[in-house]
């Protein structure tokens, strides 16, 4: 099963947080089958501009986490749009999209993510 990583599971894995279950964080670290979305990068840099998040070289962690980059095609953007608003942020929106879109298995939190007919790991 390949993943595709929330905004938050990458941040927590980056800061190797204990809210990133040990189990969850071993998987991340072996599985070649690990996207992050450039909808996450852009996030966090939006996040920064807003002065919300840190470290300034944050959304450059990301992208240089040894994950695999998943782009943004409009086919990703027309499903996102097209999506039931059960959850209107925009972000999430990609995820979801991009994950049904690709075959991924979501990894995120969100409980309201759980509305829409993705595959989804819970953490």
């Amino acid at each position: 099963m390949s993943l595709l990583l929330d905004t938050h599971v990458v941040m927590w894995w980056l800061d190797d947080d204990p809210t990133l279950a040990d189990d969850i964080k071993d998987r991340l670290d072996q599985d070649p089958n690990v996207y992050v979305s450039s909808a996450t990068a852009w996030e966090v840099s939006i996040k920064q501009a807003l002065g919300k998040l840190g470290p300034p070289d944050l959304p450059e962690k990301i992208r240089d986490s040894g994950f695999r980059h998943l782009g943004i095609t409009a086919d990703h953007g027309i499903a996102a749009g097209r999506l039931p608003m059960h959850h209107r942020d925009p972000f999430d929106r990609i995820l979801i999209a991009q994950a049904q879109i690709e075959g991924l298995t979501l990894v995120i939190r969100d409980a309201h993510i759980q509305k829409y007919d993705v595959s989804i790991l819970t953490v």
